[in-house]
């Protein structure tokens, strides 16, 4: 597979989504963040991932605004969160969201987490915003396998995107085998385990052999297994270098390399414990 900073993956409903973004958790400093993300569509990042738990969906619109680069040409996401979950609430949550960001539309919203006797309705919700042409493409984010069977079960359209903590410490090869047969995208947060691998001895000698840091080893990584990475950082130099992972391939012999670091440790909640 041929990758570059513009690649897409096809959803199953034939839209394009970057393979590799911006993810803006914990970006509440309104002047950085701003500056970040616009940092990042200039070096070539053709997606935002927010959500209205990050408390900066009206710097995402600014930043897109001031950008130079048309709306259309740029990916973003949000979500949903906890307390605004059931099917009015919603509703009402997407319409808020998208006044701040001051966008007609999204290019794709998801569940957040899979908050017990809500979840179901919420993804209905999102289900009519789709249909209502106000969301490109729809998912769920921190979704085990049996709340994605729970929603397949009565759902018209089967979510596009499971966005679930993944890295080579967690690789969640079981999940991910699952929403493949459904042709459920993968995308990674916290894909670098919040720097718990930066200094790992297999990822050094990889990173030494291709004259890159461990942290552009793990992108690299991320992208060759066929899942959607969206590494977070307000500092423009370190927003670059993560974008500058189109220059080399990982072999075979490295890639299961980099498998064999799994230790199934999140550094967030498990999503069978989250509570509302």
């Amino acid at each position: 597979m041929e990758l570059a900073i513009n690649s897409t993956k096809t959803l199953h409903n034939e839209v394009e989504m970057p393979r590799f973004g911006l993810g803006v958790y914990k970006m509440t400093d309104k002047e950085a963040a701003v500056e970040a993300m616009a940092t990042a569509i200039q070096a070539g990042y053709k997606a935002i991932d927010t959500a209205t738990i990050y408390d900066n969906e009206a710097e995402v619109g600014e930043a897109v605004r001031n950008s130079g680069v048309k709306r259309d040409d740029l990916f973003i996401t949000s979500k949903v969160w906890n307390t605004d979950q059931g099917y009015d609430e919603t509703l009402r949550a997407f319409e808020a969201s998208l006044k701040r960001l001051d966008f007609d539309y999204l290019d794709l919203y998801l569940t957040h987490w899979a908050i017990e006797g809500k979840y179901v309705d919420t993804y209905r919700a999102i289900q009519r915003l789709y249909d209502e042409k106000l969301v490109r493409s729809i998912g769920v984010s921190n979704h085990q396998q049996h709340h994605l069977e729970k929603i397949l079960a009565t759902a018209n359209i089967p979510p596009m995107v499971n966005q679930i903590e993944l890295h080579p410490q967690l690789t969640q090869v079981p999940l991910r085998d699952y929403c493949a047969s459904y042709d459920i995208a993968v995308t990674s947060w916290s894909p670098l385990a919040r720097g718990r691998l930066l200094e790992d001895p297999v990822l050094s000698e990889i990173a030494k052999t291709h004259g890159k840091t461990i942290a552009q080893i793990i992108i690299r990584w991320h992208l060759q297994s066929d899942l959607i990475v969206i590494p977070k950082s307000v500092t423009p130099s370190r927003i670059r270098e993560n974008a500058q992972v189109f220059d080399f391939s990982l072999n075979q012999e490295e890639m299961k390399l980099i498998d064999g670091l799994n230790q199934d440790w999140r550094s967030g909640t498990h999503p069978d414990e989250i509570k509302a």
